[in-house]
């Protein structure tokens, strides 16, 4: 039998689990007003990923403009602050 190391292993787990995505919205959300600035991090609701998309959640109406907008900007940022392409479209709600 091989041996792993913990972080290898929990590595192995995060990529075949379903929390993927839960963690990754996680993580999104702690750095989110550094990636879009205060007031937008301030007047979002929820942040969650589902296959390749980012789901925005807002109930205010200029900003859920402002974002649609910026839909490309929010791809760009969010996969390089991971690191990796894990969003490739941003849905506005």
């Amino acid at each position: 039998m091989a041996t792993v190391n913990l972080g290898e292993a929990l590595q192995n787990f995060m990529h075949q689990s379903k929390l993927r995505n839960g963690l990754r919205a996680a993580q999104i959300e702690e750095i989110w007003e550094q990636l879009m600035g205060t007031t937008i991090a301030k007047y979002t609701e929820q942040i969650k990923i589902m296959g390749d998309k980012l789901y925005i959640t807002s109930h205010h109406a200029a900003l859920k403009n402002e974002l649609a907008f910026q839909k490309e900007l929010i791809v760009e940022r969010v996969n390089e602050a991971m690191g990796e392409t894990i969003v490739k479209d941003v849905v506005i709600q």
